[in-house]
């Protein structure tokens, strides 16, 4: 049975736009069932609507409080069937709620080599750091900002001619490479998690 995802992305949505184009080339035995996002002016809506995909939109600040919020998007979820969740660019540190109803089944992607860098700055971080080395983290999302069983890491090697912008393009060049083929993995049923770690059959991230 092919596996149904659901992608949340608060504003470009140029990893979104890298799963679309992956999946366009090749069947992963998954679709894109639906993009949600907090954000009515995320590019990544545009995105979705130009492929046919479902879109949903939802501001916290329509909501009582986060709790109804976040039962919401669950709702949402089960009513589309949803199987993985994938977090790309999404903004909101995802709830309680959330989370407990879909474990081991939400990954999210980092500009750094996590547990370093964590937040939403943490290419201009590394960079005003003066790292040498800076990369991205795919890995599963629990309670925890930028926590959760590290599924993939791929290194980026920060050059004495590098400007943060050129920093930047390095870092999502790799995101949009890796991004698609972990999600390949995933859907194919190859990544498993025991504990605090995560082992990857017939590897090709």
């Amino acid at each position: 049975m092919r596996k149904k995802i659901a992608v949340f992305a608060s504003g470009n949505g140029s990893n979104l736009q890298a799963i679309i184009d992956y999946m366009a080339k090749k069947d992963i035995g998954a679709d894109i069932d639906m993009v949600f996002s907090d954000n009515i002016r995320s590019m990544a809506l545009k995105r979705a609507g130009n492929h046919g995909i479902k879109t949903f939109c939802k501001s916290p600040k329509e909501s009582a409080n986060r709790q109804e919020y976040d039962k919401g998007i669950v709702m949402i979820l089960k009513e589309q069937k949803i199987d993985l969740v994938v977090l790309a660019g999404y903004m909101l540190i995802l709830g309680r709620e959330i989370i407990k109803e879909y474990p081991d089944r939400i990954i999210n992607i980092h500009p750094a080599i996590l547990p370093c860098f964590k937040g939403m700055h943490s290419i201009r971080d590394a960079y005003s750091k003066g790292v040498k080395v800076t990369g991205v983290t795919v890995h599963f999302v629990d309670e925890d900002m930028d926590n959760g069983p590290i599924i993939a890491q791929v290194p980026v090697f920060v050059d004495q001619s590098d400007t943060l912008d050129s920093l930047e393009e390095k870092i999502h060049s790799v995101e949009h490479k890796l991004y698609p083929r972990v999600v390949e993995q995933y859907c194919a049923g190859l990544i498993k998690v025991k504990g605090s770690k995560v082992f990857i059959k017939d590897s090709q991230i």
